[in-house]
C-alpha cells in the first residue's frame, strides 16, 4: 500500500532477547535480574521473585501479528482464550529483534519512520522499585543495548525510545544526558506515580524539574507507553490474586479499566500539577493506551477548573489540546477523538509486530475512512513528523 506520503508510525515494538538486559549490566546487578529455568521453561527473576508477567520472556517464539484482532474488536463470538486467539507460535523473525532488518521491513510494509518500544520492558519499575540503583542499572543497560542494536535516530527512520525511571532525580537526568547525545528525539516513561522509599509521589512535582527542564530546552517529546503502572493492586482489592498479567484477562479486571486509570491518571497528575506552565515547551505522547480515556478527563477537568479555577493558569482543557497527544486503539471511533482534542493531537500507532496490533500497519488508514484526506495525512504522517523535529503544530 502507498498513501502517497512518508508513514510516521508511532507505536512499533521490538522483542529483547536475554542480552538485551544482561550484555551491560554490572555484574553486581547480575543476580538480582536474570532468566533461570522453571519446569523446563524459561522465566525472569527479578529481585529472586520469579515473574510471569510476559509468559515466554525469551520471545524466542511468537504469536503472529495481528493475531488477537478479533479480541480488541469485540468480535470473539466463539469465546476463545487469548492463546487459543493466537494460533501456532511463529519463530522470532530478524526484524524484530534488530534495526537493519526492521528497516527492510518498513520498505515492504510503506513505513517511512516509526518509533520503537521495548516489550519486556513495560515489567521492570513496577518490580525493582525497592531498589533505584538496579532500576536504572537495568534500564541503562536496556538503553545501551536499544542503541547498538536499532540506534535512536537510525537514518531519521528508526527512533528507538530509551527508557527513564525518575525515583532517582540525578540518575534521570543523567540518562536522559546521555540518550540526548546519541540522538534520541524521545524518551520513555511509566504512566505511573513515581516510586520512592517514602512512599510514591507526582512526576508533576516540581521535584522533578531538573528532568522536564532538560525536556524542555533540548525540544524532544515524552512517550508514556502502556505498562504495568501498579494499577492492578485496585482489581486484587475485590478478587485476590498478585502479579498482574496481561495475557490472562478476566471480566472484571477489564471492566475496572485498569489501564485507562493509570494514564488518565498520569496525564492529570503533569496538568494539575504543573508541569505545563513551568515548562512551556514539553509535549508527553500517550503510546498505546488507547483514547477512551481522554473524553472522562476532559469532563472532569471543565469541572474542576468551574470549581478551582484559581488552581490553573488556563482551563486545563486548553492546557491538554497544547501539550499532550494521542495514539488511539484501531478499534476506537478516531474521528470522535480528533473532534475532541483536535486532529493534530492524534497518532498513527499500529502496535506491530503484537498479536493485539496490527498484521499490517497501513491497513490503519481504513479506520479513517470518512475523515478529510488532510485529516487523514495529518494523523498518519505529519503530526508524529513534527513531534520528532521539535515543531508539533496546531
Amino acid at each position: 500500500m502507498d498513501l502517497g506520503y512518508p508513514v510516521y508510525d508511532a507505536d512499533n515494538h521490538l522483542y529483547e532477547p536475554e542480552e538485551a538486559m544482561t550484555a551491560n549490566l554490572p555484574r553486581k546487578y547480575q543476580r538480582e535480574f536474570q532468566y533461570v529455568e522453571v519446569r523446563g521453561r524459561t522465566k525472569l527473576a527479578i529481585g529472586g521473585q520469579i515473574s510471569d508477567y510476559i509468559p515466554n520472556p525469551t520471545f524466542e517464539v511468537l504469536a503472529a501479528p495481528g493475531a488477537h484482532e478479533k479480541w480488541y474488536r469485540a468480535q470473539n463470538h466463539e469465546g476463545l482464550s487469548l492463546r487459543e486467539l493466537s494460533g501456532t507460535p511463529i519463530p522470532c523473525p530478524a526484524a524484530y529483534r534488530n534495526g537493519e532488518a526492521r528497516l527492510a521491513l518498513m520498505d515492504e510494509q510503506g513505513v517511512h519512520a516509526t518509533l520503537v518500544f521495548p516489550t519486556l520492558a513495560s515489567a521492570v519499575e513496577e518490580r525493582m522499585h525497592h531498589d533505584h540503583l538496579l532500576m536504572n542499572a537495568v534500564l541503562h543497560s536496556l538503553n545501551e543495548w536499544m542503541h547498538d542494536q536499532w540506534g535512536f535516530s537510525r537514518e531519521g527512520r528508526l527512533f528507538a525510545v530509551p527508557f527513564i525511571t525518575l525515583m532517582d532525580i540525578d540518575l534521570a537526568v543523567a540518562e536522559l544526558e546521555w540518550a540526548l547525545e546519541r540522538g534520541a528525539r524521545t524518551v520513555g516513561l511509566r504512566p505511573a506515580p513515581v516510586p520512592g522509599y517514602r512512599g510514591s509521589r507526582s512526576p508533576g512535582f516540581a521535584e522533578f524539574d531538573p528532568f522536564w527542564a532538560r525536556v524542555n530546552e533540548a525540544g524532544i517529546f515524552v512517550s508514556m507507553h502502556a505498562s504495568d503502572s501498579g494499577y492492578d493492586r485496585y482489581a486484587r482489592m475485590w478478587q485476590g490474586g498478585s502479579e498482574f498479567l496481561p495475557f490472562a484477562p478476566d471480566a472484571f479486571r477489564t471492566c475496572a479499566n485498569i489501564a485507562d486509570r493509570a494514564i488518565h491518571d498520569s496525564m492529570a497528575a503533569l496538568v494539575c500539577h504543573g508541569v505545563f506552565d513551568r515548562h512551556p515547551k514539553v509535549r508527553v505522547a500517550s503510546i498505546e493506551n488507547g483514547g477512551k480515556w481522554v473524553k472522562g478527563l476532559m469532563d472532569t477537568f471543565a469541572q474542576v477548573h468551574g470549581q478551582m479555577p484559581r488552581d490553573f493558569s488556563e482551563p486545563p482543557t486548553e492546557t491538554f489540546r497544547k501539550h499532550i497527544f494521542v495514539a488511539p486503539f484501531y478499534e476506537e471511533p478516531i474521528q470522535e477523538l480528533a473532534d475532541l482534542i483536535g486532529v493534530t493531537n492524534v497518532l498513527f500507532g499500529s502496535d506491530f509486530p503484537h498479536p493485539e496490533g496490527m498484521a499490517e500497519p497501513l491497513s490503519f488508514i481504513h479506520e479513517l475512512d470518512g475523515m478529510a484526506s488532510d485529516d487523514q495525512r495529518r494523523i498518519m504522517s505529519t503530526n508524529l513528523q513534527a513531534l520528532l523535529e521539535g515543531t508539533p503544530h496546531h
